[in-house]
């Protein structure tokens, strides 16, 4: 039976982890599925990073909960789920029950992001909270302490392959500046070799990268370089 982590033990791994590099599964090929995820996880990686769009608050619409309960049972990956959807308070425990361990919401998909924050925590998941370039940090400043992540999009949600916003990497220093050590800090969008550096110098500890894994030969040689790079750029040595 896989291990059902909860909250404390999730946020636990994930900093352990960090900095760390989550595949994000929207660019691999879902013909081989099963395939793909033994080949990521040969990379020894900690997370796997799901993008659910429901064609409402962004134009793609991708896939939900019957994709991550069917990769639930075949390992303990930390899943982070990041719901590119309008009125998610209605959908969390779904994704929750699903396999979710790390469930993120829009600041731009909700009023208060708070009270779906708390119904998060309360399922025993790890509450995120994301934003767009064009959403200033000042937004979700007093969501913060229900916070256990804050994702920091560099490109705008919707779409894979976009090219690096690079506002995020000041947004990801203000957001050091006002929370310290809480909550983790998450990037997503055009995340490369070349990119991936200055985001750890700027103070994200989970990188979530597309292109820069699943376009290359070698998942593992490519996940490896990236965190080697991200690693490095903090100071730290080895894998």
């Amino acid at each position: 039976m896989i291990h059902c982590p909860d909250r404390p033990e999730i946020l636990a791994r994930l900093r352990a982890a960090a900095p760390s590099v989550l595949p994000s599964l929207l660019l691999c090929d879902f013909g081989n599925l099963e395939r793909e995820l033994g080949q990521l996880q040969e990379a020894a990686i900690t997370s796997l990073h799901f993008d659910v769009m429901d064609g409402v608050f962004v134009p793609n619409f991708t896939y939900g909960m019957p994709i991550i309960a069917a990769l639930r049972d075949r390992t303990n990956l930390i899943f982070d789920v990041h719901l590119m959807i309008t009125e998610p308070a209605g959908c969390v425990k779904h994704f929750r029950d699903a396999g979710a361990d790390v469930i993120t919401i829009h600041a731009e998909a909700v009023d208060d992001p708070r009270p779906v924050l708390d119904k998060i925590r309360q399922l025993g998941a790890v509450a995120g909270l994301a934003i767009n370039p064009s959403t200033p940090v000042e937004a979700i400043e007093s969501s913060l302490p229900n916070c256990d992540v804050v994702l920091v999009m560099s490109v705008e949600a919707g779409f894979g392959g976009q090219s690096f916003n690079e506002v995020t990497l000041e947004k990801l220093k203000q957001l050091s500046a006002v929370s310290g050590s809480d909550p983790l800090l998450e990037i997503d969008g055009g995340i490369n070799a070349t990119t991936i550096g200055r985001c750890a110098e700027s103070g994200a500890h989970l990188m979530v990268v597309g292109s820069a894994i699943f376009n290359a030969p070698d998942y593992q040689n490519a996940i490896g370089e990236l965190r080697d790079v991200a690693k490095g750029a903090i100071g730290i040595s080895g894998n």
